[in-house]
């Protein structure tokens, strides 16, 4: 019998204990995910170096087994103001810090340090995959006419695959997010300019790093570097000139606002984006297009080179 890739089902929880199973359920931990790609056995083939009286393959041994894993879920708040969304837990593991703020919003900033890790468990039509320890990268992006999404890659530790039945999913903390539009996303601006984007990425760029020793293993976040992706269509050089502000090594405030209503709306400010050198340029429509790239910096504080705040 096969079984088909169509039946995936995913479910996540914060870790405890960092590497020990915190068995999510259907129930309370399900993921709606998207494009979810699993790679479940990486690792070396260690060669043995046996000295062979014929010619032919040397043997091997696996080593350094661990697991990766892709996904995407829709960047939605929860519905009601200082609730945190479905996929809270998820993205502090991307060593993320949240701050509640009870019946008035939810924040995310960077973490440099105490890093949260998950497990997620991966369900294809009745096989299960354990990602214990995972931590990983997120990037969010927010296109013109698209849903707004955070796109996952975690890294765990290696589990045996075990056959275990698809489990019921309970989806009612999941909201359905709202299409990027005019009417949606009313706010982007850079340096007091509003912008007319017809993309948006923010890459946390974390350098993960699976550290598969002797007595421990773990994978850690032992680097990040941020950078934000704005394709937006050019303006006259009076209203906003990036080679000008470029070849100053401009800082400025960046902030996307998108959602409408209360408990549905994500704000994502940078107070200090840097803007880089703009080499190329866009046609789309027969229209010029700039593609800008930021890096957000840190402020006087540290780990306050952006936020995303639910409201």
């Amino acid at each position: 019998m096969p079984y088909y890739a169509a039946l995936t089902v995913l479910t996540a929880k914060r870790e405890t204990t960092y590497g020990t199973d915190a068995a999510p359920t259907g129930a309370s931990n399900a993921v709606v995910a998207q494009n979810v790609k699993l790679s479940p056995m990486e690792g070396e083939n260690v060669a043995r170096g046996l000295a062979q009286p014929f010619m032919g393959a040397d043997p091997t041994l696996p080593a350094a087994l661990l697991q990766k894993l892709s996904f995407e879920v829709e960047l939605a708040p929860s519905g009601t103001a200082g609730t945190v969304p479905a996929w809270a837990e998820l993205l502090r593991a991307c060593g993320v810090a949240q701050t509640i703020n009870a019946g008035v919003s939810v924040i995310y900033s960077p973490a440099s340090s105490a890093h949260d890790s998950v497990t997620i468990h991966v369900y294809i039509d009745g096989m299960r995959h354990t990602l214990t320890g995972a931590r990983g990268n997120a990037k969010l992006m927010v296109n013109a006419n698209q849903v707004p999404k955070i796109a996952f890659e975690f890294i765990g530790l290696f589990v045996q695959p075990t056959a275990v039945a698809n489990p019921a999913l309970t989806l009612t903390s999941w909201t359905v997010a709202q299409v990027a539009s005019v009417g949606n996303t009313p706010t982007i601006t850079w340096n007091g300019v509003a912008l007319f984007m017809r993309s948006f990425e923010m890459d946390l760029g974390n350098q993960l790093v699976p550290r598969l020793l002797i007595g421990s293993s773990s994978i850690l976040i032992a680097q990040r570097s941020e950078k934000i992706s704005v394709v937006a269509e050019a303006v006259v050089p009076g209203t906003l000139n990036p080679y000008v502000l470029a070849a100053a090594a401009t800082r400025a405030a960046l902030s996307l606002v998108h959602g409408v209503g209360a408990g549905k709306i994500a704000t994502i400010n940078a107070p200090l984006a840097l803007l880089q050198l703009l080499p190329g340029l866009n046609e789309t429509d027969g229209i010029i297009e700039w593609p800008l790239s930021f890096v957000p910096l840190q402020g006087a504080t540290g780990n306050d080179q952006w936020t995303l705040t639910l409201t």
